[in-house]
């Protein structure tokens, strides 16, 4: 008789989804508000997200072809690093320093550690705090406003309360894709529907973050809404947040992910130094992530008590 009793070890369910796949998932959901970036921006958002991908990509090439490894950059993984940074920069950030920004995301934060799905903490976040503290003129800097580039502060510090419709349509000061809410939203939608990611981390983070900002500012709803709709918030409780790597796996821990993230967020916003907290929210989640993971892992069926 034959043996059908065939034992493995897990997974035992496969998707034909690949890494290159999903990558190329998250580039297309990026591509509003990239493209939304160059135009709000102009010619040097442009400058930006192509010396950083690039230098992204170039540095990912040399370190496998000095070390002798398997070349990597087919995955598509050093292109996301490099556009997700350059997103998260001023479109009137150095150039130098942009490849600096990539080159240290690939090498040191992602390389390094093995690559893609070894590194410990999301290489284009730790990338970008490590642009702030290195290049202190990054976090002072004036940030430019529209396509006439003039210069003006984040909605996070200005003194007047923005205008909503203004913070949907990107018509504020910021980074080149943080302005834009309806072109992140958009890419949002697209990556729960192509199930690339949950509604989780992002709904837990942006939650808490309201939550918070309704309380702080004296119950007030439009207030609470300014601090969701900008300031990087959504970008990286979409994108970047929500990495497969340095998040957890369960729901649960998806959840106390985005709700520590987003704790840690509102109170840099309010009483920290910086005027943003997303970079630091995510960052200092990413290192207690193993810790997450081991409190919310499901029980093995049958397994026992340790």
């Amino acid at each position: 008789m034959e043996n059908k009793l065939h034992i493995s070890v897990s997974p035992h369910l496969h998707r034909k989804r690949t890494t290159t796949g999903i990558m190329l998932e998250v580039i297309i959901a990026l591509l509003p508000t990239t493209i939304a970036g160059v135009v709000i921006f102009g010619l040097r958002a442009l400058a930006v997200i192509g010396v950083c991908v690039a230098s992204a990509v170039i540095s990912e090439l040399l370190f496998n072809l000095i070390l002798k490894r398997k070349q990597t950059i087919k995955d598509l993984s050093c292109v996301v690093t490099g556009l997700l940074l350059a997103l998260n920069l001023p479109a009137n950030a150095p150039l130098w320093q942009c490849a600096v920004g990539s080159v240290f995301a690939i090498i040191v934060v992602k390389c390094i550690f093995g690559g893609i799905g070894k590194n410990i903490v999301n290489p284009a976040i730790t990338a970008r705090v490590f642009m702030l503290v290195a290049f202190g003129s990054l976090a002072k800097t004036a940030f430019p406003v529209g396509m006439d580039a003039t210069a003006g502060a984040t909605p996070l510090v200005s003194e007047t309360t923005p205008d909503i419709m203004d913070l949907l349509l990107g018509k504020t000061g910021g980074c080149i894709g943080e302005t834009c809410a309806i072109a992140l939203l958009v890419g949002g939608v697209y990556l729960l529907i192509r199930k690339v990611i949950s509604w989780h981390i992002p709904v837990a983070f942006i939650g808490t973050v309201f939550i918070f900002s309704f309380f702080v500012k004296d119950f007030s709803v439009s207030e609470a809404l300014v601090q969701v709709l900008s300031g990087g918030l959504l970008i990286g409780a979409i994108f970047m947040a929500t990495d497969y790597t340095t998040s957890p796996s369960t729901a649960l821990g998806k959840v106390v992910f985005g709700v520590g993230a987003g704790l840690i967020t509102a109170l840099i916003r309010f009483w920290g130094i910086y005027p943003e907290g997303v970079s630091f929210g995510i960052l200092l989640m990413n290192i207690l992530n193993p810790y997450i993971c081991s409190l919310t892992a499901r029980k093995l069926f049958g397994g026992g008590k340790k």
